[in-house]
């Protein structure tokens, strides 16, 4: 049935059909091939069960936070400070890239949105200094991918949904390894301008008086960052309710600015309905499967297959490692964290890994997921915003990245408490 299983899916995929269509088609055939039990009625229970979850209502909103404050323009001043203040470095405004996807993620909790939003205010910058199109194309995917680990992010919301594990804790525990994420870019792109300064492109000029008077451009995605991660850590709001406070902040943000517009409102709102159709149609139908795959026991045998192997705990950590990594270059990363989830991490707990450090490292492997070909998806996002040029350029900028990543992970494995301290001291002190 693994056999079945993986080959039904992988052919609908390979076919072009839709991740949500591909899960249903297989949970539907494994129901008619083997067993006789009627599982395809219960789709109708296992739908309602899995879309009235408090926790899931949080997607939507941040979806809708982040439409908005692309659409107010309050990402394009975020990068004109950030590029006042960053530029200096060894790589120009490519510091600017990462440390504005950074600050955009901590307001949207999307990567497709962080790099589609940075990506379009950045690229001009390519041509006017001199950049070298591949490093700042590069910079751009991966530093799109920071908005899935960088709280808040939906991924994160997603996985402690399947797995009951705490999103307060979640979100602390990302924190840390989001900032030395970001940092390890940086180094990365100066450490490469260094060795070849050609690819830094011609020094920006800038002055104190501009970084100082660039500062207020700032405070809105930090103020939006506090209004939605504090007010569930001090206990105030549940997720669901914090990112609800954070499209009122936003949408007040957009009011100062004079962007409030009925019109703006109605582009963010069918962009949100957009994205959440898909996303809650993908969870709706790996959550299906999910159903019929332990009724019918493949998960089981599965984890049985993986206890066979008599691995140790890290070989076996750094075997489900390589497995993402293949996986991500074939599957679509929330795809990846809904059908595997329940099947992965019962296995890591058993083997005496917590599963709030692993939900960090899931992130991470499905951050290397977005910028791996051929479906990495910040790779088409970021060309798109591009417009022109061959898609090679942002797949062989994006492959130093993905090193970089894998690097985070072995140092998340090597120093665990990079990801637990916060929670700790946070809520267990």
């Amino acid at each position: 049935m693994i056999t079945a299983t993986i080959s039904i899916l992988l052919g609908a995929l390979a076919l072009s059909i839709s991740v949500a269509a591909s899960l249903g088609i297989v949970a539907f055939a494994l129901t008619w091939f083997f067993t006789s039990a009627p599982l395809d009625r219960m789709v109708g229970e296992v739908a309602w069960q899995s879309m009235s979850s408090d926790t899931l209502v949080a997607i939507p909103f941040f979806i809708l936070l982040g439409e908005i404050l692309l659409r107010a323009g309050i990402a394009e001043r975020m990068y004109g400070a950030l590029v006042e203040w960053l530029s200096w470095l060894p790589g120009g405004t490519m510091h600017a890239n990462i440390g504005a996807c950074a600050l955009f993620a901590a307001s949207s909790g999307s990567s497709v949105a962080t790099a589609a939003t940075i990506g379009t205010v950045s690229i001009p910058e390519i041509e006017k200094h001199g950049y070298s199109q591949r490093l700042f194309l590069g910079s751009l995917t991966a530093g799109g991918t920071l908005g899935i680990l960088i709280p808040p992010s939906v991924s994160l919301i997603v996985y402690g949904a399947l797995t009951e594990t705490s999103i307060p804790r979640l979100y602390m525990a990302s924190m840390l390894p989001g900032v030395v994420l970001a940092g390890l870019f940086m180094f990365l792109i100066a450490g490469i301008c260094i060795i070849r300064p050609a690819a830094g492109g011609r020094p920006v000029r800038t002055s104190w008086k501009s970084r100082i008077r660039a500062i207020p451009d700032l405070f809105p995605p930090l103020f939006i960052f506090a209004l939605v991660v504090i007010t569930i850590y001090v206990g105030i709001a549940t997720p669901t309710e914090a990112a609800a406070f954070g499209v009122v902040g936003a949408i007040g943000l957009a009011a100062m600015h004079g962007r409030a517009t009925v019109a703006m409102l109605t582009e963010a709102i069918e962009g949100t309905m957009r994205t959440t159709a898909m996303v809650t149609a993908i969870i709706m139908t790996a959550l299906l499967l999910n159903f019929v795959m332990t009724f019918l026991g493949i998960s089981r045998q599965i984890v049985d297959v993986v206890v066979a192997l008599d691995l140790s705990p890290t070989m076996l950590m750094l075997a489900i490692v390589a497995f993402y990594l293949v996986l991500g270059c074939f599957m679509e990363g929330f795809s990846i964290l809904l059908v595997t989830v329940p099947i992965i991490v019962p296995i890591v707990v058993s083997l005496g890994y917590d599963s709030i450090w692993f939900g960090v490292v899931l992130t991470l492997l499905l951050e290397a997921a977005l910028i791996t070909p051929p479906i990495g998806m910040n790779l088409y996002v970021v060309q798109g915003v591009r417009k022109g040029g061959p898609l090679s350029d942002v797949i062989m900028g994006s492959l130093p990245f993905v090193v970089i990543i894998f690097l985070m992970i072995l140092i998340l494995m090597a120093f665990p408490n990079l990801a637990l301290w916060l929670p700790s001291i946070a809520f267990d002190s």
